[in-house]
């Protein structure tokens, strides 16, 4: 074997199918890990760390211009250890070194392109980096000839660089004390309600993302206050994102983002996590306030998910890509000429007034679906035939070249779209979404546990391990949304065995709140200890959720206390940066003012009080359902008034303090909804 086949076959046995996207690379790459490290200090060669994922379009560009050249690939080699990371499999390896590119004073992004001394220490970076200068930016193999020529004789001017990079990421400044409240959180949502766009939702200007926390805090701000603005402004974006070209009309589901502020151009790839959180946020208001458009597209988006996202064992996959036969958004665009061709005349002629389908097109002469001028108020006979016209172009769709899937399956992306689902299927009454979660919930916790621990990435019976703080997390909230709908103590059970795992080898015992990584996992040059959110919640935004919900399920005072605990820890980071903190706040908001419901009794009349109360909006609910008194906790504020039931009824109690027993469905509907 020669030695350039030698090093095509680096990232053969790797089980990401983004490294695997490079395995034939002439790049020397080798995965991260100590192995890697130690070649770097044998060679005394800096490292070339590149970080992307499957379905990021300027990765694939940077890797036909510069990984996949032979010219370019010989310097790489010659002059660095190449390390190529998978930011969806190590979420822990790309926190750090994308914060260490906004310490350089850049704007992050993928690929990210970061240069390392040999024990891993960041001193330089960037994101793509075109092959030949332009635009001001320097042609790859130029920079790393002048990154090397610095490493190598001008040591001072790297460890000066390495140094004030490395004590920044290391710093934990403190927070002076913050004490935020109901009042704090209603300035808050004004503030972001009058920064977002009035005609198009969202935040103004483009590139437009869903920003479903943001929404979320909307939302919740309207069910606090009463004020119907917050609702109108959430579902603004809400809307808009589902008539627009972000949204796959003919296959369902959402794509990452829109490239321009009308949410009409979408960058193409579909990601697992955007669509459970926009999931969530569709069952969150049809509790709320039924809507045909949400339901229609939580179908749509469901059907896709299980069409194309499902895994043979249950589980969800990642992500579909942005490219197809090396264009971005190939697969999904379309001409007036193919639409005529399938459809008909007559009938093309009708999809086209609705789908603002033109002979120039919309996006670089080809259409992107859409109804932003039209809306979605079809007569029923027109919603029929406009069905059957996207199922004709769906099949001619799904033989084209198909967009790459990462099927590998995240334990924290998959506890999202859990969550999403058992949420969705109450809201939405489909059972057999409820069957999908538990499945996907049952493959995790037996496929991806070892020793009763998680692991974070599954692919080919192969387990990367140990899970993230973000899967149990995500994990623990998911087993949450299932037990509250269906009862079944196995799920709350699980949940509370997950999060003693996480007190056990996550908790920031100096600081408070989580880090990233387990205390037993392989060293890095900084244990990730972030709270903000990126296009997940953070992890400790979502366990300050699960904290609020256990306090309220078991009744148990030492919950309460690690809730106050953790938001001791996190108010005062969210006081100074509010928009990066929205899932604290929105756990926040639950704790001061959510609604826990009690069910006592059984019989039907137990069922019909819990059927109700689980159709009312989750993020602002708790429910428990305790058929004897005895089955609450001691501690638990509704036990002493539940002692003298006996038939069915229901309790709802905030911040330890309960109603008198109700015991229709519509007196539980309207204690719930009195404002907090």
């Amino acid at each position: 074997m020669s030695e350039a086949s030698a090093h095509t076959n680096r990232l053969s046995q790797a089980t990401s199918p983004y490294l695997l996207q490079h395995q034939h690379n002439p790049v020397d790459w080798r995965e991260w890990g100590p192995e890697a490290l130690a070649e770097a200090r044998r060679g005394n060669r800096p490292i070339l760390l590149s970080i992307g994922y499957a379905a990021c379009h300027w990765c694939h560009v940077m890797a036909h211009e510069s990984f996949e050249d032979e010219a370019t690939a010989a310097v790489m080699n010659e002059l660095f250890v190449n390390i190529k990371v998978d930011r969806e499999e190590r979420p822990d390896i790309d926190q750090i070194y994308m914060n260490a590119l906004h310490l350089l004073g850049q704007q992050g992004g993928w690929p990210l392109t970061m240069f390392l001394t040999p024990d891993g220490e960041p001193f330089w970076g960037g994101t793509y980096f075109p092959k030949t200068a332009q635009y001001g930016r320097p042609g790859f193999t130029d920079l790393l000839r002048t990154i090397a020529h610095l490493f190598h004789n001008e040591p001072g001017k790297i460890a000066q660089n390495r140094n004030a990079l490395v004590k920044q990421l290391a710093a934990r400044a403190p927070s002076p004390r913050a004490d935020l409240g109901i009042d704090d959180l209603n300035r808050a949502a004004v503030s972001i309600a009058r920064a977002t766009d009035p005609t198009n939702g969202g935040l103004r200007g483009a590139p437009k993302f869903p920003q479903c926390a943001m929404l979320e805090f909307l939302w919740r701000a309207g069910a606090r206050s009463g004020d119907d603005r917050f609702f109108i402004t959430s579902n603004l974006a809400l809307t808009r994102i589902s008539l627009g070209g972000i949204y796959d009309h003919l296959g369902g589901g959402y794509a990452r983002y829109a490239v321009d502020e009308r949410w009409l151009v979408p960058h193409f790839e579909k990601m697992l996590y955007d669509n459970a959180q926009i999931l969530d946020l569709l069952a969150l208001e049809q509790a709320r306030a039924p809507n045909a458009l949400y339901r229609q597209r939580a179908v749509e988006t469901v059907g896709w998910l299980m069409r194309e996202m499902t895994t043979a064992e249950g589980a969800f996959a990642s992500s579909l890509d942005a490219d197809s036969e090396g264009e971005e958004g190939k697969f999904y665009v379309w001409s007036q000429d193919e639409i005529e061709r399938l459809l008909g005349s007559d009938d093309a002629t009708f999809f086209a007034a609705r789908y603002d389908v033109t002979r120039e097109g919309n996006f670089e002469g080809h259409t992107i679906l859409n109804r932003l001028e039209t809306g979605n108020e079809d007569t029923p006979l027109e919603a029929g035939q406009l069905a059957a016209m996207r199922a004709i172009l769906l099949r001619a769709r799904d033989a084209r070249i198909r967009p790459g899937l990462d099927d590998k399956v995240l334990a924290d992306w998959n506890g999202l779209m859990i969550a999403a689902l058992a949420h969705a299927s109450v809201a939405f009454e489909q059972p057999d979404w409820l069957a999908l979660a538990r499945r996907a919930f049952d493959f995790i916790a037996a496929a991806m546990t070892r020793d009763n621990r998680l692991g974070h990435s599954w692919r080919n019976g192969q387990l990367l391990l140990p899970a993230l703080a973000s899967d149990y997390a995500a994990m623990t909230r998911a087993a949450l949304a299932l037990f509250e709908a269906t009862g079944e103590p196995r799920f709350l059970q699980q949940a509370i065995d997950w999060q003693k795992r996480l007190d056990t080898h996550y908790l920031d015992a100096m600081h408070g709140g989580y880090y990233l990584t387990a205390a037993d996992a392989e060293g890095l040059i900084v244990r990730p200890h972030s709270t903000v959110d990126d296009a997940i919640p953070n992890h400790n935004g979502l366990i300050a959720q699960n904290l609020a919900r256990f306090a309220a399920l078991t009744g148990d005072a030492a919950w309460r206390g690690r809730a106050d605990e953790l938001f001791a820890a996190l108010l005062p980071r969210a006081a100074e940066n509010v928009f990066g903190h929205l899932s604290v706040l929105n756990a926040l908001d639950l704790y001061l003012t959510g609604a826990e419901i009690v069910v006592v009794g059984e019989g039907r009349a137990a069922e019909a009080l819990l059927s109700a109360a689980r159709k009312l909006p989750h993020g602002t609910t708790t429910i428990l359902h305790a058929p004897r008194a005895d089955d609450l906790s001691q501690d638990h504020p509704a036990r002493a008034k539940a002692g003298s039931i006996t038939n069915a009824a229901a309790f709802v109690c905030r911040r330890q303090s309960c109603s008198l027993p109700v015991i229709t469905a519509q007196a539980l509907i309207d204690l719930v909804r009195q404002q907090p």
